[in-house]
């Protein structure tokens, strides 16, 4: 897995493996070995590959999703796989979705649509902090 993952972060950053091994103080052969799999990096050279790219060590060393042409998210950003609408409109939220974003049964989320880019749907409490922090206090005070 981390083998194929470093092969598509360098390429998908376009970087050759002479200037990603100066980045991260390592030779151009270590680059290599690492991308064919012959050896893995340490701990210490995963989390500055992690932190290199900009993506969580655990997606550095386990994600999947570029064998379906998916590059590996940013961190904070997540797939979560695919899902069916149900003939009633039900959706299921996958278990790490609801686990990463703390949401249970019964609590209310608010569908939001733009239709060049497709809907999101957001935890009403994640909501109302959103729109807490960017609220303007408006002066309704006549002008005369």
């Amino acid at each position: 897995m981390i083998s194929n993952n470093l092969k598509h972060l360098r390429i998908f950053h376009k970087l050759t493996q002479e200037e990603l091994a100066c980045a991260i103080n390592v030779s151009r052969q270590v680059i290599a070995k690492w991308e064919k799999g012959e050896s893995t990096p340490d701990l210490a050279k995963c989390q500055a590959l992690a932190t290199f790219y900009n993506i969580t060590l655990d997606n550095l060393v386990n994600y999947e999703g570029n064998d379906m042409g998916l590059p590996l998210p940013p961190k904070g950003k997540h797939f979560f796989g695919v899902t069916k609408l149900g003939e009633r409109g039900q959706v299921v939220i996958p278990k790490k979705a609801r686990d990463i974003f703390h949401i249970k049964p019964g609590d209310p989320l608010i569908f939001l649509g733009d239709e060049e880019r497709g809907l999101a749907i957001v935890p009403e409490k994640m909501m109302n902090e959103f729109l807490n922090l960017v609220k303007v206090p408006i002066d309704l005070e006549d002008d005369e």
